[in-house]
């Protein structure tokens, strides 16, 4: 009767809400609701709590907008097909603003009340798993290598009960026999080089016979040798904290049917959008609104996934399918999709537990983004997880949103050119006057920001997302094209990690946003010259003129984005404030080390040390407590980079020296063993601005970055001038 009951009051109010969207009523009339919906949401959003019933009162509110809207554009707003000219492009643009809307609707179900942050459950003494800890390597710097193998192997838990491998992919025998002699010779040299550094540290080296299935075939290779209860993968490029174990292998004892546990990807440096526009600091990074609600929506639903790296797999599930899958060129993903319809569960633990690196340059940025869309376009249409068996209709929503948004390429190109549609040639591809498209549009956007921001706002600010997906879109559309079209041709290609920028540049790919921009430029000329001609067009013009200054907006910042700062610092700082004492030519001084990274530290001497006078290059010791206890050694062979002076007094930078492989253990010990590091300086950029101010704050950072970005590219004009002035040598005549 219950059931009867909730049925019917589910439709009678779908009723109540089709009659409230299809409701004839004047433009003036529309508008004034709207205007009441987007202030009673930033009521809601200022005087309710951000969960709960007024929370979802405000999205329902912006959902009626939403489709309002669409019933507007659907049954009035389409070109005539006899009009083939306007209908196309017409229909292109409806074609992304649907798509626009239903992902925004599958956000709403997969976020729209996120799991509350879990809880480790304790390990019983004598009970705890073996593990197995795999740390895939294809191309990665040794020193890097070895910095992550000694985090891993300072992995707070029993000794005896895991084991650490380093998987070297760069020193097959494939490659080691290579008919490319200079090739060969360099994979045998990192085989060796690789294989002592093992010993010295005390992990397992493997390689194999072949390179084949990329990341997977070397992971099931992996399996093949170990025999570990549990799996554990991380990434060359990411240090575990030393309670990642403590953090996360608990679950595994309370479900038996329990294939993952998935922890954040946090990394220590920005990415090539935060460093060039200088707000890793502040402002959240791009994969914080994954990490940070994203993936706990998903784990509301049983949908977290595996994502590659920073997680722990139970073997039984993957003896069930031989493995990690190797059809896409996602493992990861792929592979929890196929444990998911099998009827296998997945956590996710919503605290950072591992440090790694992001790509510095826009170019690698650009190619790790391009993998990561080709593979889930690859699943998609390998798996269709929509149709996939076994999978819970919520599961198949939560796949279906994380596979379809990576086409966000094609309505985020659309929405850039479809203004010049108009401005250029004049084609009527939105068949709306300047009043229906600004009461429709306007209200139609505000609710969407809102609800963005209702969702995202402490993970991302507002037009952040629109910046992200421009800069992707000009390359990963022809990506997506090129998979769709052959989806067996992409490949897996490592990411390049710590490379560094010797001089400030305009991007090797960055040329196609500056002739972007030069068009929409062009763009905003005609608008203005449309305006003076032709005033009975005054409504139309104006508003699809603001459109195109809006992409002006956005353009302008990305040409800061590939306007490559200048960057040769190849490890980055974290603060630390541990005590220390530094010694020098015999003698014992206390201090603190205020900041370190891999490569040194920044010690400060406690305020009643007078310090000798020191000279660069002037060897001493650092000494500390390492929080490991399987740690032999505390002492570090350091030199002295540069002594300064601030308010707080004396600054000594020093560098790292390390002469045997258990120093490497003690640094890894001074960066990464605390976890509490990173969740500080996660949530010190947490901070959700509205969005008023953040709308204000992204266009102050445009048009600052809009002129840098341009002043760049006439830097490089001239290197481009002067190299074609530059005179050209005869060759030299044979005689």
């Amino acid at each position: 009767m219950r059931k009867a009951w909730v049925a019917g009051l589910w439709a009678i109010s779908s009723l109540i809400v089709v009659f409230l969207i299809t409701l004839p009523i004047s433009l003036q009339a529309h508008l004034i609701a709207g205007c009441i919906v987007v202030l009673a949401m930033i009521l809601l959003k200022t005087f309710g709590p951000p969960v709960g019933v007024f929370r979802m009162i405000a999205l329902a509110l912006g959902t009626a907008i939403v489709l309002r809207y669409v019933y507007w554009r659907t049954t009035s707003t389409l070109p005539p097909i006899s009009q083939i000219e306007d209908f196309i492009p017409g229909f292109m643009l409806y074609i992304a603003e649907m798509y626009s809307v239903f992902m925004l609707f599958l956000s709403l179900f997969v976020v729209s009340s996120p799991m509350p942050s879990r809880v480790s459950p304790p390990i019983p003494p004598g009970e705890e798993p073996t593990v197995d800890v795999f740390i895939p390597t294809y191309n990665e710097d040794p020193h890097l290598l070895a910095s992550t193998v000694s985090a891993a192997l300072s992995l707070d838990y029993p000794a005896d009960k895991f084991t650490v491998w380093l998987l070297d992919d760069g020193g097959t025998d494939q490659k080691c026999q290579q008919d490319d002699i200079t090739k060969a010779t360099e994979a045998q040299q990192r085989r060796a080089e690789l294989t002592a550094m093992c010993e010295g540290l005390g992990c397992r080296y493997l390689t194999r016979a072949r390179n084949e299935h990329a990341k997977a075939g070397n992971l099931n290779n992996g399996l093949q040798h170990s025999t570990g209860d549990l799996v554990v993968v991380f990434d060359a490029d990411h240090a575990p904290t030393r309670d990642f174990l403590k953090e996360t292998v608990g679950f595994f004892l309370q479900d038996e049917n329990l294939f993952l546990v998935q922890t954040p990807h946090f990394f220590i440096n920005p990415d090539p959008l935060e460093r060039n526009l200088d707000t890793f600091e502040h402002m959240p990074s791009e994969n914080e609104m994954f990490y940070g609600i994203i993936q706990r929506g998903l784990d509301k639903w049983d949908a977290a996934f595996f994502c590659g790296s920073a997680a722990v797999i139970n073997r039984r599930a993957l003896a069930e399918t031989n493995g990690f899958q190797g059809i896409t060129i996602t493992e990861d993903a792929e592979t929890a999709l196929e444990l998911h319809s099998r009827g296998w569960h997945s956590i996710y633990v919503d605290r950072p537990l591992i440090a790694g690196l992001q790509p510095e340059t826009f170019a690698s940025f650009i190619g790790q983004r391009s993998r990561w869309a080709q593979g889930m376009m690859q699943i998609l249409r390998f798996h269709f997880p929509p149709g996939k068996r076994g999978l819970s209709l919520p599961q198949r929503l939560c796949y279906m949103s994380s596979t379809l948004f990576w086409l966000f390429s094609y309505p985020r190109l659309m929405f850039l050119i479809s203004p010049l549609f108009y401005l250029f040639f004049s084609l009527e591809i939105f068949n709306a006057s300047g009043a229906e498209f600004f009461a429709y549009t306007t209200t139609y956007m505000l609710v969407n920001l809102l609800m963005q921001n209702y969702l995202y706002g402490r993970y991302r600010w507002p037009w952040i997302s629109e910046l992200y997906e421009y800069i992707q879109s000009i390359y990963l559309f022809p990506a997506l094209i090129s998979v769709i079209a052959n989806p067996h041709k992409p490949t897996f290609n490592v990411t390049a990690k710590g490379e560094t920028l010797e001089e400030g540049h305009v991007s090797e790919i960055g040329r196609p946003f500056f002739i972007v921009y030069g068009i929409l430029i062009v763009g905003l000329l005609v608008t203005i010259w449309r305006l003076v001609t032709e005033p009975f067009n005054a409504d139309v013009i104006i508003v699809v003129g603001a459109w195109n200054v809006l992409n002006i907006i956005i353009a302008g910042c990305a040409l800061g984005v590939v306007s490559e700062r200048r960057n040769r610092r190849r490890t980055h700082r974290v603060d630390l404030m541990r005590r220390c004492e530094l010694v020098i030519d015999g003698v014992s001084y206390g201090a603190m080390i205020d900041d370190g990274s891999l490569g040194g530290a920044r010690v400060r001497p406690n305020p009643n040390v007078t310090l000798p006078e020191l000279e660069r290059g002037h060897a001493a010791v650092l000494r500390f407590k390492p929080i490991a206890s399987n740690i032999a050694i505390d002492t570090m062979p350091v030199t002295i980079r540069n002594v300064e002076r601030d308010s707080d007094g004396t600054l000594v930078g020093t560098e790292f020296a390390p002469t045997e492989p258990m120093h490497h253990r003690l640094i890894a010990d001074l960066i990464f063993a605390n976890s509490d590091q990173w969740k500080k300086f996660q949530e010190s950029r947490r901070r959700n601005p509205g969005v008023l101010r953040g709308t204000i704050n992204f266009l102050r950072i445009s048009i600052f970055h809009t002129g840098r970005g341009l002043s760049y590219l006439v830097h490089l004009h001239k290197l481009w001038r002067e190299r074609r002035q530059r005179p050209v040598l005869a060759p030299a005549k044979r005689g």
